[in-house]
């Protein structure tokens, strides 16, 4: 199992940034940057690839709606050559509450819209001129809708790569089979091992069943707050802020994509409590309605040897990197964290 490690989206990055030089040199193999409606990654992901030398960088995520395909490839490309080679393209759906709420642009057909980004990057990244079809994106724009001087393209600059690594963020069965047909990694979102099989298993064999084996196997990335350490119960509980924000007020009733994933956890009246209180402007009360199973089984923050019985499960239920949202608040902590973190995933 690869160890690595996210930048949220609400802070943090120079700390982050001031660090990475030494988690590097402790065995972190992997920084994800988020994207949600705070600063941009791209301008973040750059920045880190000039101040990292082995570690992959990945976008934890680029929301498919954002960019226009092309751009989305070219931006892949240009982080892909300032690292050498060591940047994977993490996409994602998002949700209409940011994609039309803060982009202005009309949520609707995430999957087909995904599945046809990937196609129109991979011949970008072929240097390919870009001659496509599809139901969402057409290129050249037809002569009917545009000016007509429109005419096919094809990457200027020879890629570092012609197969950049495409992971993208799912939690819905139907993503969750597109994901396992067309990407080399899937990303999920409040993970619980003990329950993968039941929720996901049957979308992840349906796109197992289509997927070309160039793309290899898939890389399952599950990120989670750690810390290992004796007695931090109260660093535990800071999780309960993160999943009643998205499991309250990530979408509107019906539309809650987190939401739905709790009741498929078994947690249906909790979920429902959680975001009507969120929804009411009671947010403490909505943390503290989160169940604590539910807070405990996506953690991993504790004593070693319980992190280790842990990352066993997640192995065990298919995970093969960690993407880690390091918790504790001195360096010194964090840094014990990733190197303790290496040691338990080799011994799996």
């Amino acid at each position: 199992m690869r160890v690595g490690m996210r930048i949220r989206y609400d802070g943090g990055f120079r700390q982050v940034a001031d660090e990475i030089g030494e988690l590097e040199r402790a065995g972190l193999q992997l920084v994800s940057v988020a994207e949600a409606y705070s600063f941009d990654a791209v301008s973040q992901l750059g920045y880190l690839a000039a101040v990292t030398e082995r570690m992959e960088l990945t976008s934890g995520i680029l929301q498919a709606f954002t960019r226009t395909p092309t751009l989305t490839a070219m931006t892949a490309a240009g982080l892909d050559m300032v690292s050498g080679g060591r940047f994977t393209l993490g996409l994602g759906a998002s949700g209409p509450q940011v994609v039309e709420g803060f982009h202005g642009v009309r949520y609707d057909a995430p999957l087909a819209r995904q599945r046809e980004i990937v196609e129109i990057c991979r011949m970008v990244w072929r240097r390919e001129r870009v001659v496509y079809h599809g139901q969402h994106y057409t290129l050249p724009l037809p002569p009917d809708q545009g000016t007509g001087l429109g005419k096919p393209l094809k990457l200027i600059s020879t890629p570092v790569r012609e197969r950049i690594p495409v992971t993208i963020a799912a939690i819905g069965p139907r993503n969750v089979e597109l994901t396992a047909e067309i990407a080399e990694g899937w990303e999920p979102i409040f993970f619980v091992p003990e329950r993968a099989a039941e929720t996901w298993g049957g979308a992840l064999a349906a796109g197992a069943a289509r997927r070309d084996p160039a793309l290899g196997p898939l890389d399952v990335r599950v990120g989670v707050p750690c810390a290992i350490g004796e007695d931090l119960g109260e660093l535990r509980e800071r999780s309960r802020a993160d999943l009643a924000l998205y499991l309250g007020g990530m979408g509107a009733r019906g539309r809650n994509f987190y939401n739905e994933l709790a009741v498929r956890y078994g947690h249906a009246e909790a979920a429902a409590t959680v975001q009507d209180l969120y929804l009411a402007g009671r947010r403490e009360e909505a943390a503290a309605a989160v169940p604590a199973e539910l807070v405990e089984a996506t953690s991993l923050v504790g004593p070693r040897g319980w992190v280790a019985e842990r990352l066993a499960a997640l192995r065990d239920a298919g995970v093969t990197t960690l993407v880690a949202s390091l918790v504790q608040p001195e360096r010194a902590g964090r840094l014990r964290t990733v190197e303790q973190l290496r040691e338990l995933a080799q011994d799996l």
